[in-house]
């Protein structure tokens, strides 16, 4: 009976994981390194491509400085559809997309360690690919994320199918063997 609800705990441990991960890439926080593009519709003066600097603010035309770091990308593009509406436009049509995420990092044991641009849907072993691959003394399984969660930074247990994100910090610890 034990063994059967540890591997109840296991699965929905597991699950659970898993569907944390999509839930933070589907409410991606926008930080400094991010390019993001606002358009609005008919506007050419309201859009805008910026990359978001530690500071993370914009000056939007009509509604000048606006802090952006923290926001995501449906909360910014209503902030700036608020801001716009009724004054100075009455219906506009406003898109904030991401042109470019900011790099993550991977260090410890793969070839080339550093900075390297993100791309939707990396795994730990696609990033040590990136990096020029594991080097022979590295662990597969001492491996550990750093993440900025809501402004707290975790450090995670993680396996090499764990999905990355922007601005994560991975570090492949050495294998004794």
């Amino acid at each position: 009976m034990n063994r059967v609800f540890a591997l109840i705990l296991l699965a929905v441990t597991c699950f659970n994981s898993v569907f944390a991960q999509d839930g933070l890439f589907n409410q991606y926080t926008l930080g400094s390194g991010d390019t993001v593009r606002i358009s609005v519709y008919g506007q050419d003066d309201l859009s805008l491509e910026t990359r978001l600097t530690d500071i993370g603010v914009i000056n939007y035309p009509y509604l000048g400085e606006i802090k952006v770091i923290g926001m995501t990308v449906s909360s910014l593009e209503s902030f700036i559809y608020e801001g716009l509406k009724g004054d100075y436009l009455i219906n506009p049509s406003v898109s904030v997309g991401i042109v470019e995420y900011r790099p993550f990092f991977i260090n410890g044991e793969v070839k080339n360690p550093g900075g390297y641009p993100f791309q939707p849907g990396l795994t730990i072993d696609k990033a040590a690919a990136l990096a020029g691959g594991y080097t022979e003394r590295a662990s597969k399984t001492k491996i550990y994320v750093d993440r900025t969660v809501n402004g707290e930074q975790l450090t995670l247990n993680a396996d090499r199918y764990m999905q990355i994100l922007p601005g994560d910090i991975i570090n492949i610890e050495q294998s004794f063997f």
